[in-house]
């Protein structure tokens, strides 16, 4: 079952990259000319939790700390928001948002601004579906104030998923409840 789901992964990701990569140079110089700063955007997320619990703990007190929810990895993008977008800290999209250019406007909207994202597909760090991968600043504050959130950690982050196809992109605490149901 993991194979196929690996095979399917690589498979989608090999032939997406060969078809962004043709639109490549027109995105990139629209992007360029829309505002200064890269084409490409990225950012350290947090992906999957590969520790396992080892048999006769008794409690979690006994188990060693754990820095890291999950495996850190570095996320690329094309760039849709000015290159200053969190000079006053992580913070999160909101509908309308200044920071977003004019192409990273239609990028988003198109979700065309993911499609880097195959090349963390083939590393293995990603797959095409499954709960997005998040930032650990924001981890560490929504594993305290959304039940069962670290859960979303056991399993691979995708591209895509029934949370984003549903829910968008997280505006609020309860936006982030619904998608970790969905998720």
């Amino acid at each position: 079952r993991f194979l196929l789901k690996r095979g399917v992964d690589i498979a989608s990701a090999v032939i997406a990259l060969a078809v962004f990569g043709l639109m490549l140079p027109v995105l990139a110089l629209l992007i360029k000319l829309d505002s200064p700063g890269p084409v490409f955007y990225t950012q350290t997320r947090i992906g999957r939790n590969r520790r396992r619990r080892r048999a006769g703990l008794a409690s979690e007190a006994d188990r060693r700390k754990v820095l890291q929810p999950g495996r850190p990895f570095t996320i690329y993008k094309l760039r849709t928001m000015c290159a200053n977008a969190e000079q006053s800290g992580p913070q999160w999209a909101a509908k309308g948002d200044a920071r977003v250019t004019r192409v990273g406007r239609v990028l988003r909207k198109t979700r065309l601004d993911e499609v880097p994202q195959f090349i963390n597909v083939l590393r293995g760090e990603m797959s095409l579906v499954g709960p997005r991968p998040e930032r650990l600043c924001f981890i560490r504050k929504l594993e305290k104030d959304v039940p069962h959130y670290r859960e979303r950690l056991l399993i691979l982050p995708g591209i895509t998923g029934l949370a984003q196809v549903v829910n968008g992109y997280d505006e609020s605490l309860d936006s982030v409840r619904r998608k970790v149901e969905l998720d």
